[in-house]
């Protein structure tokens, strides 16, 4: 069974890409596994300055997935560079996807300048469901001309391939990735989390500090789905399916839905060895259902509306 896919110029041994937010800087899992079994992962979302996150408790469990209000933790663009890097070298010897988070556009643009030159990273996943801060606090993600615009910004300081990954939050998500296509984008990947809460009976009041938070895990796997096929159906660049995916069944919906590659969330938090466990059932699963060369299927539940 061939597994390998191609994701923007580059190859992929495997589509499986774990998901930033939920692999650290992959040191983590070399200790559990060779994360070199991975296609590639997405490392944690990364920011000009250091950031110390959203007040405590910001983790919650919920009916078939999880909420989570982090807030972007991470040490800063500088310190990934000089310190999180080498470690990751050391373990991981793949071109890795670089996440990158932004509050203003130039954020955005300054910090993929900095990461473009890092020999290590394949690709800038560019996070535009942060808050736009000179823009009253709407994400860029939920407006099609303020996606181009950080896509426009970013494409014009880097020379590595752009994804920028989309929020759910919207009532078009064909429109926003036709406007990221338009400005530049390499590919798209889709989804970010729902916004979502929980409420604690006890205390009558919201379970997370931050009140509410973004849902990931298999609860969302249907909308993920849903909004990879409008997307794949909307652009000709390469769509990544991100959201609720848990199992090699999982990723084959996905292609078939028109996704070039796939990334595991929230099933890594549950499951340290998910990824590794997806990846060794493929080829069985592969073969089940009659397919011998999986970049074939990408899109391939769309063949019936040509007929």
């Amino acid at each position: 069974m061939n597994t390998k896919v191609e994701l923007c110029g580059v190859t992929l041994d495997n589509p499986v890409i774990a998901a930033s937010g939920t692999f650290g800087y992959g040191y983590e899992f070399a200790e559990l596994y060779d994360v070199n079994c991975l296609g590639t992962f997405s490392f944690k979302g990364t920011t000009l300055e250091p950031r110390y996150g959203n007040p405590t408790p910001r983790i919650a469990e919920t009916s078939a997935g999880m909420l989570n209000a982090v807030g972007l933790q991470n040490p800063g663009v500088e310190r990934v560079i000089s310190e999180e890097l080498p470690r990751l070298a050391r373990v991981f010897h793949k071109p890795v996807m670089a996440n990158v988070s932004g509050f203003s556009t130039e954020e955005y643009a300054e910090v993929c300048r900095r990461l473009d030159g890092e020999a290590q990273i394949g690709w800038l996943e560019v996070n535009i469901s942060c808050p736009n801060v000179h823009g009253g606090g709407m994400s860029f993600g939920t407006d099609p001309k303020l996606a181009a615009e950080v896509t426009r910004a970013v494409k014009a300081v880097t020379t590595k391939p752009v994804i920028m990954k989309l929020s759910p939050n919207v009532s078009d998500i064909a429109a926003v990735a036709r406007a990221c296509e338009d400005a530049g984008a390499d590919g798209v990947s889709l989804i970010n989390t729902l916004l979502g809460m929980r409420i604690d009976l006890n205390r009558r009041r919201p379970v997370l500090a931050n009140t509410t938070g973004g849902l990931s895990g298999p609860a969302i796997f249907p909308v993920a789905l849903r909004m990879v096929w409008q997307a794949a159906r909307a652009v000709k660049i390469p769509v990544i399916g991100v959201g609720g995916v848990s199992s090699a069944e999982d990723v084959l919906e996905m292609m078939l839905a028109g996704a070039t590659a796939v990334e595991v969330g929230a099933a890594n938090l549950v499951r340290p060895l998910a990824c590794k466990e997806i990846i060794d059932a493929l080829p069985e699963t592969m073969a089940r259902y009659g397919i011998e060369t999986l970049s074939d299927i990408t899109g391939g539940a769309r063949e019936w509306e040509k007929t």
